[in-house]
């Protein structure tokens, strides 16, 4: 599937022809370059390997600087595979935000936001306040009875609880794209897109 990594900038809104505003997010897609070619012949399977956003060389290991000379660029921060790349790719050519149109829908991976440990009402949505059943008393925002006692004698494996939350891979489909700004590689896509600001994406058609 054809796709380019980049970076979250930020969020904005636009007003549409029809004067509705239109939240949306600004990715730094590209430019990215083509750091391996896979091939159903030597690897099994056919895939484009891209390399995003340059790298310090003193934070590069040799293999890794190996690996980019071969390609003939600059180390990279971020790697990703994308299997069945539409087009004929060698090594070494880039791959920029014109890959993709105005009005199209792409697909957005990212990792969310980190909120470490959460009680129920933030994690899973419990209502907290409302009546006091199931064993909740006088405790607002407690998760109330977790399971019978001498019966199953155990908790439910997937029992909604408190734990940590986020930092996570999320994937936020058929998203469209509003707008390209080809000259600053910029991409405008509807909707929200999982991470911080600068966290980097997967922008996938």
């Amino acid at each position: 599937m054809s796709g380019l990594i980049g970076k979250k900038i930020g969020m904005t809104s636009i007003f549409d022809e029809n004067g509705k505003n239109i939240p949306c997010t600004i990715i730094e897609a590209g430019p990215c370059v083509v750091t391996q070619v896979r091939t159903e012949e030597l690897d099994g399977y056919s895939a484009l390997q891209l390399g995003f956003d340059d790298k310090a060389e003193k934070r590069t290991t040799k293999a890794e600087q190996g690996h980019f000379k071969k390609a003939g660029t600059s180390p990279k921060k971020k790697v990703v595979e994308f299997r069945d790349f539409e087009g004929d790719y060698q090594m070494g050519d880039q791959i920029n935000v014109e890959l993709f149109t105005e009005g199209e829908f792409v697909d957005v991976v990212g990792t969310s936001k980190g909120k470490g440990f959460q009680g129920v009402v933030k994690r899973h949505g419990f209502a907290g306040v409302g009546q006091a059943t199931h064993g909740q008393h006088n405790r607002l925002r407690a998760p109330g009875s977790i399971g019978a006692a001498s019966y199953p004698a155990r908790v439910f494996k997937g029992m909604r609880m408190a734990g940590r939350m986020g930092g996570e891979r999320v994937t936020v489909q058929n998203l469209r794209v509003v707008k390209v700004i080809a000259d600053k590689n910029l991409l405008v896509v509807k909707g929200c897109v999982p991470g911080h600001k600068n966290a980097y994406v997967i922008v996938e058609k």
